[in-house]
């Protein structure tokens, strides 16, 4: 019975918004969207194999902030707000994005992230894996992070789901774009390990994470609405280039 409370403590407390994350609505709820600690593979423990490459990982990724450049760029994919995130990825998407400028794309954007991300919820509280700055007494590469991330799971990586999620929705905008969205999304996930909060194997599992999710979003009636006017919105974007 205590294991149950704590299990729905953590998953409440994962499903509050983040400091300074506006409320958005997303296109399904949690229980529309898979259970990821049915399918998900167990985490490796301290014994297997598999954590030693974890280990590995964390101390190469510290060895990496040594690189100025690659820090900044580890740095600002830290940040969890929206807007940050579009920004980073609309740079591979070729065209400059806001909800001013491009609202239709950029509504499909924020709701269809939104969506996506809930995967992250169940399995971190299943899980409820230790972050490697907790059970390493390590430091981060972003120590702000710190009081947020401590005490939450660390599989899968949240981050690294957003990340993946957004590369996908914009490439179903832009096809063109697919293979430079999906190779920032992989760097985005590797900047996790360079800030020291999250394993390896965590970021890993993200991308089969976010597709689940991106699969099932796909079912949705309203998201397919939303898919067609953004791509109108794209097209009459590419025409103002030509």
């Amino acid at each position: 019975m205590k294991v149950k409370f704590l299990t729905v403590i953590s998953i409440l407390l994962l499903w509050m918004p983040m400091s300074g994350r506006a409320q958005v609505q997303p296109y399904l709820g949690l229980d529309e969207l898979p259970d990821l600690s049915l399918s998900l593979p167990v985490p490796p423990d301290t014994l297997d194999p598999a954590f030693a490459v974890d280990v590995m990982r964390f101390y190469w990724g510290k060895q990496q902030r040594l690189d100025p450049e690659r820090a900044a760029i580890a740095s600002r994919d830290a940040i969890w707000q929206l807007d940050t995130l579009i920004r980073i990825f609309s740079e591979l998407f070729g065209y400059p994005l806001s909800r001013k400028d491009t609202p239709e794309i950029y509504t499909l954007l924020e709701r269809g992230v939104a969506t996506i991300e809930l995967v992250r919820i169940k399995p971190k509280a299943f899980f409820a894996r230790k972050r490697p700055f907790e059970r390493l007494g390590e430091s981060l590469l972003v120590e702000s992070e710190r009081p947020g991330l401590t005490g939450e799971g660390s599989y899968p990586s949240g981050h690294s789901i957003r990340g993946w999620a957004i590369a996908l929705v914009m490439a179903e905008i832009n096809p063109d774009a697919a293979v430079a969205l999906c190779a920032r999304a992989g760097m985005y996930g590797e900047s996790r390990v360079i800030a020291g909060a999250h394993w390896q194997s965590d970021v890993d599992v993200s991308p089969r994470a976010a597709a689940m999710g991106y699969a099932r979003l796909q079912t949705s009636e309203e998201y397919r609405k939303q898919v067609a006017r953004a791509k109108a919105e794209f097209r009459r974007l590419s025409r103002g280039r030509d």
